[in-house]
């Protein structure tokens, strides 16, 4: 069981508009998404690859990861939320990943702040939805979960480092509580889980570059 020392943040209504989400916070002010700033990066070489196998098999392919992700993602919602878990309802290959990352948190999630939360920075103007905020080895983190085919060397995943960053500032924004710590935990399909710790300085200033590119596309 985890502890859990929950904080209290009000939701935001969210829209798409050609695409790209955007939330609406308390005070009106209509902010992109973090994933949709952090989209921008490796945008070419997606488009390359969707060229490459075909429109048909790229939507296939994607399609198969995003509902893996999803489940995989509300299995580990559940379980640091401490709610009981029906095994016997979850496909084999997603209950494979859950088992990846659960023990990674029984070992380093020490308590838990915040679970799926929507969160905005007047700041940066983002905002967007945290996986999960807690005491990470008894570091307050920002804590991610993934699903992956293959493992992917630390150079391919700069735009995860970039959510998180922007993340722990949204959060710090919103309930005082400084996050520099960004962790993430990748469940492979097809070999052993991965776990990343950066620090938080070293990717926001890279996510403010991509949010003033967005910006000067888009005028918001």
């Amino acid at each position: 069981m985890f502890k859990h020392s929950l904080v209290e943040i009000a939701s935001l209504d969210r829209k798409t508009e050609d695409g790209k989400r955007f939330y609406v916070t308390p005070e009106g002010e209509r902010y992109p998404s973090v994933t949709t700033i952090t989209s921008q990066v490796g945008k070419k070489a997606i488009m390359e690859w969707r060229r490459r196998v075909g429109e048909a098999e790229a939507n296939k392919i994607t399609s198969k990861a995003s509902r893996r992700g999803t489940k995989v993602h509300k299995l580990c919602e559940q379980y640091v939320l401490n709610e009981d878990i029906d095994f016997k309802k979850v496909i084999p290959t997603n209950l494979f990943m859950f088992k990846q990352i659960k023990p990674i948190l029984d070992k380093y999630l020490d308590e838990v702040y915040a679970v799926e939360c929507t969160l905005y920075s007047d700041y940066l103007k983002v905002a967007g939805q945290v996986d999960c905020v807690g005491l990470w080895s008894g570091d307050p983190a920002i804590i991610d979960f993934k699903t992956s085919n293959k493992r992917k060397p630390k150079s391919w995943i700069s735009n995860y480092f970039m959510q998180e960053a922007a993340y722990a500032v949204m959060f710090e924004e919103r309930t005082g509580i400084p996050i520099t710590t960004l962790v993430t935990v990748i469940a492979v399909e097809q070999d052993e889980p991965q776990m990343f710790i950066v620090h938080r300085d070293n990717y926001i200033h890279m996510f403010q570059e991509y949010r003033e590119i967005f910006k000067e596309k888009h005028g918001v």
